[in-house]
């Protein structure tokens, strides 16, 4: 099986890559590391987010129940499809993998068309892309179409423009409900404006340059733009005034992350100062770990009725997320300890969404305790 540099810190990929243990997988290990943060990790993410805020935006009831637990059963199939795909078909894994992004995108299009939100028609669309993306990693697998990694990247840059939409939409509306509450007078975020407009049109221009041709200079220095233009929005939203509270803190510096990563994927572009496998991880473990962590660590205290407030705990999370981005994207720069400091970055990343599921464990388990507040 081919072992290739540059991929994410999560412990499977860290034990076939040192030779540990071997993966049972029909793909080539890279291919199947990304398609697993992205379409298993990332993928179920989306499911979760949307879940939570789309039937607020459409006054529908959220799936639930039977329906529920089925759509997160064919999660688990796609799973273990893919895992053992070099035991069976892989044109079965394949089937039973895009079972879940098939079943999710018909049960976002009925919350939507249910609802008649057209506002959310682009969120819709995503997920349509989404689905694109996965079913060409498996048909590059296959060897029906030309490379299978295209299929992932498109995925990443779908995920990547849903941070940039949305979290344009709950950053700035937090903020300032927050500011408004413990810092009366202070500046607000600035409304949703040309600078916001011309962020989103950036980061999808950079993003759809990346997908198409990701080693040109022109591609780089449009991914540089957008990255200042991403860092322009944040500066509107006031968020260095939020440093107090960590759990709205965090949001802001996974909107960071996001404008940083843009940042060092051009400027790896233009000075190959890293290997482009290497600068992503500023925008998928930086910017996507983040704010994963940070929306979830929010929706769970507000919709099971706790207090929106973070804990020690939970702030150690934030910080171990962040360090496993940093450590991920410092390892190719040392000299004989790249290997080390990938373990220790795929540590990081997973003491930080353990340990959310430690503290949270009960929350998710017990009935609410109060009716629901916020994201």
């Amino acid at each position: 099986m081919e072992r290739l540099p540059g991929c994410r810190s999560d412990s499977l990929w860290i034990l076939d890559f040192a030779g540990i243990a071997r993966i049972p997988i029909a793909f080539v290990l890279l291919v199947w590391h990304v398609h697993e943060m992205v379409f298993g990790f990332g993928l179920a993410v989306v499911a979760g987010v949307l879940f939570t805020t789309v039937p607020n935006w459409t006054g529908q009831m959220p799936l639930q129940g039977v329906a529920l637990g089925g759509l997160a059963g064919l999660w688990v199939v796609g799973r273990l499809a893919v895992f053992g795909s070099a035991w069976i078909c892989e044109a079965l894994a394949a089937l039973l993998d895009l079972a879940f992004p098939l079943a999710l995108l018909f049960a976002m299009g009925r919350e939507v068309l249910t609802g008649r939100n057209w506002r959310n028609l682009p969120v819709i669309a995503a997920l349509g892309v989404l689905l694109d993306g996965d079913a060409w990693t498996h048909l590059g697998t296959l060897g029906v179409v030309m490379g299978a990694e295209s299929g992932n990247w498109l995925g990443v840059a779908v995920i990547l423009m849903l941070i940039s939409f949305m979290g344009g939409r709950i950053i700035p509306s937090f903020t300032r409900n927050w500011l408004a509450r413990e810092q009366q007078g202070m500046k607000m975020p600035a409304p949703f404006g040309v600078a916001d407009r011309m962020a989103l049109a950036g980061a999808a221009i950079a993003l759809l340059a990346w997908v198409v041709a990701p080693d040109t200079i022109a591609t780089a220095w449009t991914e540089v733009a957008a990255g200042v233009l991403l860092l322009i929005r944040l500066a509107r939203w006031q968020g260095w005034r939020t440093r107090r509270e960590p759990l709205l803190f965090v949001l802001h510096l996974g909107y960071a992350w996001l404008a940083g990563g843009f940042l060092v994927l051009g400027l790896t572009g233009a000075t190959r100062l890293l290997a482009p496998p290497d600068a992503v991880h500023a925008l998928t473990v930086g910017a996507i770990g983040t704010m994963t962590l940070a929306v979830m660590t929010r929706a769970t205290l507000g919709h099971t009725g706790r207090s929106l407030q973070a804990g020690v705990g939970t702030f150690i999370a934030y910080a171990l997320v962040s360090l496993a981005a940093l450590l991920r994207l410092a390892a190719p720069l040392t000299e004989g300890h790249m290997l080390l400091l990938f373990w220790v970055a795929g540590a990081a990343w997973v003491a930080a969404f353990g340990l959310f599921a430690a503290l949270h464990f009960t929350a998710l388990t017990r009935p609410r305790e109060r009716p629901a507040v916020g994201l």
